[in-house]
């Protein structure tokens, strides 16, 4: 049977799934993901930092080596916030699609919107779940950006909105002390709760019955609460926290010094100095939701983006 695979290069790290669909869902091959930080400094400088490409060119190198191994027909790998906002960006197309071109012919990257970026996170996210327990409210909380979906399996995707706010730009903007002043905390959630204010003036969240999260802060936050050892996929996914849980566990984040949170047993190092700034968003998230739609729970996947991008190679309108 044909293996297909996605790539997802975020803000804060680039991702790989290789899969097969079987009867409209995914059999994993093989998942990875490694923190190559491409959005370093883009918010500021606007432009990518040439040691960001060279991590990410060579964590591409050794997905190309598995796609090969893999044998994977066709690829599919979608740039996201950092890649839309620098103007060198010309540079790591020519880098992706030459690294790429080797392991599958003709490949190369695409600037999704952050529409698009919506449609493929909602896809991915509530594939496994009873479609009883929508509308669904997807939160993808990325290093550059965070994305808030309505819809329903359904009906696919009824309101969204790109916010220019997530784990990343929110540290690189406000959060710079070790562990951050309460002076730095309040400028952030000030940022995040305008930001996100302006996401559920787009999306109405009120409809929603089910807030489900998505990506590395969110499933970081969710191995923590569940007091994990260790990073585990399987416990992580379709885990449900108490709003009052998490916000209690994003206020000992940021109380903690890096140093702390890198003991911390399921943080993956390339997070410990973003996790103060992702916690933020998801409490001022989880606040807005409890008060405007009832919310009082965080269902966490392990599925989300990544996983709508390959289901998006099985659409029979698309060539290739």
């Amino acid at each position: 049977m044909t293996a297909l695979a996605g790539i997802d290069c975020g803000t804060n790290s680039i991702r790989l799934l290789i899969a097969q669909p079987v009867e409209g869902r995914l059999r994993d091959i093989h998942r990875e993901m490694r923190i190559v930080r491409l959005g370093q400094g883009v918010d500021a400088t606007g432009q990518f930092a040439p040691e960001a490409l060279e991590r990410t060119r060579a964590a591409l190198s050794h997905y190309a080596d598995l796609l090969v191994q893999h044998g994977v027909s066709r690829v599919r790998m979608v740039a996201t916030s950092a890649t839309r906002d620098a103007a060198n960006r010309d540079e790591f197309f020519a880098m992706t699609a030459q690294v790429l071109g080797r392991a599958v012919p003709g490949a190369v990257a695409e600037v999704i919107t952050g529409g698009e970026e919506a449609q493929l996170s909602f896809r991915g996210a509530v594939g496994e779940l009873d479609s009883a327990q929508g509308p669904f409210v997807v939160v993808d909380l990325g290093g550059g950006s965070t994305e808030v979906v309505l819809g329903d399996p359904d009906g696919g995707v009824w309101a969204s909105h790109s916010a220019d706010i997530g784990c990343v730009r929110l540290t690189e903007r406000c959060l710079h002390s070790d562990p951050p002043t309460a002076a730095e905390i309040a400028a952030a959630r000030e940022v995040a709760r305008e930001l996100l204010g302006e996401a559920l003036q787009v999306v109405p969240a009120q409809q929603a019955r089910t807030w489900v999260g998505v990506a590395g802060t969110m499933t970081t936050l969710s191995a923590l609460a569940l007091g994990l050892a260790g990073y585990d996929s399987d416990a992580i996914h379709l885990s449900r926290i108490g709003i009052e849980e998490l916000s209690g566990l994003c206020d000992r984040l940021l109380a903690m010094t890096r140093s702390q949170r890198a003991a911390l047993g399921p943080m993956h190092p390339g997070r410990v100095d973003v996790i103060g700034g992702g916690a933020i968003v998801a409490q001022e998230l989880a606040a807005l939701l409890a008060e405007r739609a009832g919310i009082r729970e965080l269902v966490v996947s392990e599925h989300d983006i990544l996983d709508g991008i390959v289901l998006s190679l099985t659409d029979t309108d698309r060539s290739g």
